[in-house]
């Protein structure tokens, strides 16, 4: 259907970054849903690995200059936005030096998982939901694909839970294979911060628990990947909310 407005979140997409099935789809998907006649946005990181000179980044004055309050620190939020190579499709970027800068994603020199993974997930989701709303841009669908944009349905019934700004937005979540790594268990300490408290995932922290916390409280679960592994599958089983099998980019608007 088009004439709808889709926000996807991701922290993956082709070409800022190749070889993982979930920057393909989220590209595809991305691109099939714009060249039917819908308005897209796309938000994801700005990672250090993205170079903006090659993908033409740049500042947007007007949306950056918010702080977000993590456990009563104040981070600057920088917006920048490029347009897929070769389409007219914006994509968003969430910045900010302390969290992004670095060259690597989620881990270390040495391959140990950044202390800050649990701050940079809550300022990645944050940042999305202040920026959107400064857009005044209210999207019908927002699509979550990746770990860190699972934090935004935990906010959006949490933090945000009285704010009626997203009440008519429906929510669905691709859950990919993607690496498991734990969390600082601060995370709930930091999120305590802002009323967020009881979650199951705060037993054990993790990316994959962040997700499967997730599944609960979005209005559709997809299957990112064809196959899911054992901990993932058996939460998209459980899951009482409605579900699809994977399906290719090509079919993608069964869902909305």
């Amino acid at each position: 259907m088009p004439n709808q407005k889709i926000l996807y979140v991701t922290t993956e997409m082709s070409p800022y970054q190749e070889d993982s099935n979930m920057a393909t789809m989220v590209s595809k998907m991305a691109l099939k849903m714009h060249q039917e006649g819908n308005d897209v946005r796309v938000f994801m990181p700005r990672f250090g690995q993205i170079s903006e000179r090659k993908f033409q980044l740049h500042e947007v004055i007007r949306l950056s200059g918010m702080n977000i309050i993590i456990n009563d620190l104040d981070q600057p939020l920088i917006i920048k936005v490029a347009s897929l190579p070769g389409e007219r499709l914006q994509v968003y970027f969430i910045d900010n030096e302390e969290y992004f800068k670095r060259k690597q994603y989620y881990t270390d020199d040495s391959g140990q998982p950044f202390e800050d993974n649990d701050e940079r997930a809550i300022f990645f989701a944050r940042g999305v939901l202040e920026t959107i709303k400064k857009l005044n841009w209210v999207p019908d669908v927002i699509h979550l694909n990746g770990w860190m944009a699972s934090m935004i349905p935990i906010y959006l019934k949490t933090f945000y839970k009285n704010d009626s700004y997203f009440n008519d937005s429906k929510l669905v979540l691709s859950v990919y294979n993607e690496e498991d790594m734990a969390l600082s268990e601060s995370v709930e300490e930091k999120m305590n911060f802002d009323n967020i408290s009881n979650l199951n995932a705060f037993k054990n922290p993790s990316f994959h628990n962040l997700i499967i916390e997730s599944m609960d409280l979005v209005d559709t679960v997809v299957k990112g990947d064809e196959f899911l592994i054992d901990s993932l599958s058996a939460a998209y089983d459980k899951t009482p909310v409605s579900k699809s099998e994977y399906i290719d980019a090509d079919s993608i608007d069964q869902l909305y």
